[in-house]
């Protein structure tokens, strides 16, 4: 038996690379032209062995933190980009690398330099909203202070004069400020102060007032001709011009405070039309001088970012990699007294001839009359889990990944999931018209995959072009599942010739009541299309999805039984073998196995007898003779044979392992068995944190009989289940097949009975809109997700542990913009 399982192929294919712990001494000089090297080549893995100190205690903690800053400035130089609406690329010619701190040198004096433009931009625009506004307040308010002037008693005719102080307004350098200035006062006339204010706040400016001053005002207002910016935001508000009559000075502080509250900003107006016309002037001259003095600082404010811009990709592609290169030598052991830098982690072992050539010319390129060590390790741990992928694997891996990452050299249930995967969505699918619908959309990702995979995708998109490969299977497998079912759109047709039945008379009245007449040998491909309307179309395609799903149900829980085969084979378990692969495959094939056999028997044979009654009085009665439901010679007997071999495989899955390992486990330690030290018997169906995965452990026999139960249990009561499960393809199937019929007959054909044109067409776009949202969207998810659960349950729960880790190598081209 052991030659016959030495001969059996090592499935290299099948598992993950081997791996390899090496040890790395570098000497300072060349540490790190060394990392940047390894971080090209990205096949190492470096270990953590500074874990117990923080980020600041490392070596390293200056650098990364310069690298910190330069990142923040860059971000600082991208958003003001964006925010002044450039569109600046990347020069073309090659640009010379640039060290760090000339670099750092030249991210300050761009910072400082944009800041004090922006300073001296927002100072610029703060005066000239003011100057705005300033401007709107004297030709809108003059309108109320003209009407108002009639009424006004004859000694009060200069308002202003007793009110506000317009001295030297013109020359100082804030406009608010003027009215704050102290002014003689007049007790018994009539005030007014005028302002602007935001629109959505007028309303409880409004009311305020009133409550302040006790209704004893008049309120005017009037909206603004143009929109103002706000500074503090950018964005462009819509205002109201406001002037505000009262009486006495607490009145007049009152108002003011109300105004400070709600921001509103207060102009003086001069009641004089001859001084509203000179102020009027001197206000549009000075905004004019602000206009060119802003656009000239806006010119040159992107001047310096354009030329900051031109150089600012490569900026942060180079403090990225240095950021990498800084973090990873904080990794490694600093020998002070040797000056050399110690680092441990895992390689591929066919990468360890690479990895020492570039380490030899890290080593002659910085000079360094030391060159790096480089030995292999023995490991203790586990080593991680390395796929070698490609674009149409990549995808499949990652579904599988998502459940769990594979033990180290574990069998890679991706492998055969590349044709399972879409098999089993496209016999829940089935229909070539839908299947044609996704291969345009496959091939139309596929077409468009240069164009993008180089822009950033939103995350429904970025999920579909990621899984271009897997749509593009799937709509293959359901084009040949839907030539299989004779499906299109639910229509069938005589694609590969003519049906093998006919009407009993020339005007197929009675089709569907008596049924038709075989005239000829079967349809040679799929279902036979005059299947279709027939009496016995239901009860057919029940009869047949249904079995085919238990047929493909059996077929892939073997697989994943044979795959734990050799995974037990290839770490020399022989226990797992002997004690859990035979008994599993006899209990569930004695039972579910037997059945499949049964209903290819009957399908080949074309018998009549009941596979339900037949299984049912297996355990009911098994020596009860079958009658019309015999479908072979010897079956009595033979079902009582498979009976009393799944009975047997119970209690054979349970006791003989934990027995087994408890006897290894005492000769071991009590010495007469030396041997089995260099063997991993004892570490059969290892758990993670278990007390078998140590040896200075104590061997706990309870623990593991009760794992050992439990998974017993749990398989015999998993074959049941999970073949059951597997009528979900039935369900589905039918489902799907039944849903686009309807949508064809009750809304197509309906519509198309009318005359009327309009009718005609709301049906074919109503049709068309059940295709697109419901039969190619949610059904497709939904067929995606039940063949997911297929394979993480039914399938992989047959061999597959998941308790592994990914192999992550220190490499530039994994390093996204978000690691910053």
């Amino acid at each position: 038996m052991d030659d016959f399982l030495d001969k059996l192929p090592q499935m290299d294919l099948m598992r993950s690379e081997k791996m390899t712990l090496v040890q790395l001494i570098i000497p300072v000089e060349s540490a790190h032209r060394s990392v940047t090297y390894l971080g090209e080549l990205g096949l190492l893995q470096f270990r953590d062995l500074n874990a117990d100190k923080s980020p600041f205690q490392r070596t390293f903690a200056t650098q990364v933190k310069r690298c910190g800053e330069m990142s923040r400035k860059l971000r600082f130089f991208k958003d003001q980009i964006d925010k002044a609406g450039l569109r600046c690329l990347p020069r073309h010619e090659l640009e010379p690398d640039i060290e760090l701190g000339d670099l750092e040198r030249q991210l300050a004096d761009h910072e400082h330099e944009v800041l004090e433009m922006n300073s001296n931009s927002e100072k610029l625009r703060q005066t000239y909203n003011e100057l705005l506004e300033f401007k709107i307040v004297l030709q809108k308010a003059s309108g109320f202070l003209v009407s108002s002037n009639a009424h006004a008693i004859g000694d009060e005719t200069e308002l202003h004069e007793s009110t506000y102080s317009n001295n030297g307004f013109i020359e100082s350098a804030s406009l608010l400020e003027q009215e704050m200035r102290p002014e003689p006062l007049n007790q018994s006339g009539l005030r007014f102060i005028s302002g602007i204010i935001n629109k959505d706040k007028l309303l409880r400016f409004e009311r305020m007032l009133f409550r302040a001053t006790r209704g004893n005002m008049l309120f005017n207002q009037t909206p603004s001709d143009e929109e103002i910016m706000d500074p503090s935001t950018s964005e462009m508000v819509e205002k109201i011009v406001f002037v505000v009559f009262f009486s006495g000075e607490q009145a007049r502080t009152k108002i003011l405070k109300i105004c400070e509250a709600f921001g509103a900003n207060c102009y003086p107006v001069p009641e004089d039309t001859t001084k509203q016309r000179q102020l009027t002037r001197e206000v549009l001259s000075r905004l004019s001088d602000l206009e060119a003095t802003l656009d000239a600082g806006t010119r040159h404010r992107n001047n310096a970012l354009n030329a900051v811009g031109y150089s600012l990709t490569k900026w942060m592609s180079t403090v990225r990699r240095e950021k990498a290169v800084y973090d990873t030598l904080n990794m490694l052991n600093f020998d002070v007294t040797k000056k050399c830098l110690v680092g441990e982690g895992w390689c591929p072992t066919f990468a360890k001839t690479q990895i020492h050539e570039v380490l030899q010319r890290a080593t002659s390129d910085s000079n360094s009359q030391v060159g790096v060590i480089f030995h292999v390790m023995h490991a203790v741990e586990s080593p991680p889990t390395y796929f070698r992928t490609n674009k149409l694997t990549n995808a499949f891996q990652e579904i599988i990944d998502a459940y769990g990452v594979a033990r180290y050299q574990e069998a890679n249930p991706a492998v055969y999931s590349v044709v399972t995967y879409p098999f089993l969505f496209a016999v829940m699918f089935g229909d070539w018209g839908h299947g044609l619908c996704l291969l345009v959309g496959a091939l139309y990702l596929l077409a468009c995959e240069r164009k993008l995979s180089q822009q950033k995708l939103g995350s429904f998109m970025e999920m579909l072009f990621g899984g271009r490969y897997v749509i593009l299977l799937m709509s293959l497998f359901s084009i040949y599942c839907g030539l299989i079912y004779n499906e299109f759109f639910s229509v069938p047709f005589h694609i590969f010739g003519g049906s093998a039945y006919k009407c009993r008379d020339t005007t197929c009245s009675d089709a569907y009541t008596a049924g038709l007449v075989k005239y000829r040998d079967p349809y040679p491909f799929g279902v036979d299309p005059s299947w279709r309307g027939s009496r016995s179309e239901l009860p057919y395609l029940n009869s047949l999805k249904m079995k085919m799903s238990i047929l493909l149900g059996i077929a892939q829980m073997n697989l994943g039984l044979i795959l734990s085969f050799f995974n037990a084979r290839f770490f020399r378990s022989s226990l797992d073998i002997r004690y859990q692969f035979i008994p599993q495959m006899i209990f569930l094939n004695s039972l579910f196995g037997y059945l499949s056999l049964l209903i290819i028997i009957k399908w080949c044979t074309g018998s009549q007898a009941d596979l339900y009654h037949v299984m049912i009085y297996m355990f009911l009665s098994p020596t009860e003779e079958l009658g019309e439901n015999e479908l072979f010679w010897g079956q009595r007997p033979l079902q009582i044979l498979l009976l009393l071999m799944a009975f047997i495989a119970v209690p054979w899955m349970l006791f003989p392992k934990p027995f087994a390992l408890r006897k290894i486990h005492m000769e071991r330690f009590q010495g007469r068995t030396y041997g089995l030290l260099g063997t991993s018997e004892v570490d059969l169906d290892v758990e993670p944190d278990s007390a078998r995965s140590h040896q200075e452990e104590e061997f706990n026999f309870s623990e593991i009989f009760v794992h050992q139960l439990i998974h017993s249990i749990e398989f015999v009561l998993g074959s049941v289940s999970n073949t059951a499960s597997y009528l979900r393809l039935w369900a589905l199937s039918l489902a799907h097949s039944e849903l686009s019929t309807v949508f064809y007959e009750k809304v197509l054909l309906l519509a198309w009975g009318y005359e009327n044109i309009l009718i005609r067409l709301i049906g074919v776009v109503v049709f068309a809109f059940a295709t697109a949202f419901i039969l190619l969207m949610m059904e497709t998810l939904s067929a995606f997700l039940h063949a997911l659960r297929l394979h993480w349950v039914e399938f992989m729960g047959k061999f597959f542990h998941g308790d592994g880790y990914k192999f992550v190598p220190f490499s530039f081209a994994l390093i996204s913009d978000d690691d910053e």
